[in-house]
């Protein structure tokens, strides 16, 4: 779908007598294009003057955290749901029940009765790795099936993850291999990949784009965002582990104390119809839409083909918890040399 199509679509979709005005201020957690998209399109749509600034979850989260007395954003959109359970927990989001919540997918519902309506989910994505296939071919290495074959000498230096501090990907990480394998073994596991990884990176974006790019064999991230990078012409596969994997559920919060209040209330019924969803798949990102009308890219996963663990988003996405892990990470697994 080409900008203007979207901005046909986008105008379509906008409630009878619900034309925007004034400004409102976004925290975006998805990746560029799509942040961009979203507020050139809205911008255009509605007359609104939409300052859009991208961080990811983690960042996004610490920013809102040092804003709370002060908040200077209206809407925190996308990222993994985790963060923006925090945030629900901490009081840094406000209650408000959609009208449009009947129109989603359960697990985007169940995010929001979990959060007591200060979040609701806009897309879900599985957690798993992309790899190159030119870059496996040339240094003779197996395509990776599962979370065991990670640990093999053979992929030294040969695989990148986010750092679960900074990036809501890594920890999602974290908290499906506890889930999967037992807290102890999980870290045990952490341990031995930490001998194979070359870079924990900032974003949860950055191991596949070095994936894409030829400068790491294997990364460890959503799989969603391998066919933007194949679009572009990369050399980059992706594969969900066989021992069952976690997944994100992207949601939206809107920010307690918000000076835009009803345009934010505006912005969030807008990115929670069929055709402000479809707009992902436009900027080249395919993760599951949480609107159960809108048309789904035949690039999206299959949730159907893969097998996911009873991902516990309460439990892993208080904030006692995730920091507890985190601190147990950088403690038991970060500090230890490569």
């Amino acid at each position: 779908m080409k900008m203007k199509q979207c901005l046909v679509a986008a105008a379509a979709c906008l409630c009878a007598g619900a034309w925007a005005q004034g400004q409102i201020n976004i925290i975006c957690s998805v990746q560029a294009e799509w942040c961009n998209m979203i507020g050139t399109v809205y911008a255009r749509t509605t007359g609104t003057k939409v300052n859009v600034s991208m961080k990811g979850s983690g960042e996004a989260l610490a920013q809102l955290i040092a804003e709370k007395e002060n908040p200077k954003t209206d809407v925190w959109f996308g990222g993994t749901g985790d963060p923006h359970l925090q945030a629900a927990e901490q009081g840094l989001s406000l209650e408000y029940k959609s009208p449009s919540l009947s129109q989603l997918y359960p697990w985007a519902q169940q995010q929001a009765q979990q959060a007591g309506f200060k979040t609701v989910g806009i897309y879900s994505g599985p957690l798993g790795f992309g790899y190159n296939p030119e870059l496996l071919a040339k240094k003779k290495l197996a395509v990776p099936k599962s979370w065991a074959d990670l640990l093999k000498p053979d992929y030294k230096g040969d695989i990148q993850v986010a750092n679960p501090g900074s990036s809501g990907t890594a920890y999602t990480m974290v908290a499906t291999l506890v889930q999967l394998m037992g807290e102890d073994k999980a870290f045990e596991y952490l341990k031995g990949l930490h001998r194979n990884v070359s870079q924990y990176t900032r974003s949860g974006t950055g191991p596949i784009k070095a994936v894409a790019r030829g400068e790491t064999a294997v990364s460890i991230s959503f799989v969603h965002d391998g066919p933007g990078e194949k679009m572009n012409g990369f050399p980059v596969e992706t594969i969900t582990p066989i021992e069952g994997t976690g997944a994100e559920i992207g949601s939206m919060s809107i920010i307690k104390g918000a000076r835009n209040l009803e345009a934010a209330k505006k912005f969030y019924e807008w990115a929670l119809t069929p055709a402000a969803q479809e707009m992902a798949a436009a900027a080249k990102q395919f993760q599951l839409p949480s609107n159960k009308s809108a048309k789904n890219d035949p690039r999206i996963p299959d949730f159907k083909k893969i097998k996911f663990i009873n991902y516990d988003y309460a439990k892993y996405g208080a904030s006692a918890e995730r920091r507890r892990l985190i601190a147990k990470w950088e403690k038991d697994v970060n500090s230890l040399p490569r």
